[in-house]
């Protein structure tokens, strides 16, 4: 790809390039609506008047082609150590194997350091076998066992 790559915050304009890139995929397919884009305004609402998140988009010649959230979690386990957490990394379908997703992993990383965190972390679905070898590529070790509890 020769045209230069820009990581920003998402504004709500972007939502639905986003909304569609999570539902780019076996998983997201299943669980999220492009049509109708009232709860991710919402969220998106609710993100935005938060300090400690961020939505990221990473746009090529004027269109998003990546995305992912960057949370940051001050704490007082591990001496006080903040922690910096990515979730819902997306690449659009022409962007995979492009490098694209490196670049986003680097720049959060970077994000994190800059924002004084210790630790980046990210839990990936148990059947992302692919994504698991991407993020061990790029250092991050499988340390934990995730739960989750579904709330009606």
């Amino acid at each position: 790809m020769s045209e230069s790559l820009i990581l920003r915050d998402a504004t709500a304009a972007d939502l639905p390039a986003i909304v569609a890139m999570l539902a780019d995929d076996k998983l997201g397919s299943t669980r999220e609506d492009p049509e109708d884009l009232t709860p991710y305004l919402a969220a998106f609402a609710e993100l935005e008047a938060d300090p400690n998140q961020r939505l990221i988009v990473a746009e090529r010649a004027g269109a998003a082609v990546g995305t992912f959230q960057l949370t940051f979690i001050p704490g007082v386990a591990q001496r006080g150590l903040k922690r910096a957490m990515i979730e819902s990394v997306r690449v659009v379908t022409s962007e995979r194997g492009s490098g694209l997703g490196t670049q986003m992993m680097r720049w959060a990383i970077d994000e994190a350091r800059q924002a004084g965190c210790g630790q980046v972390q990210l839990t990936s679905n148990a059947a992302r076998a692919d994504a698991h070898r991407f993020y061990e590529r790029l250092g991050f070790v499988p340390s934990h066992v995730g739960f989750k509890l579904k709330l009606a």
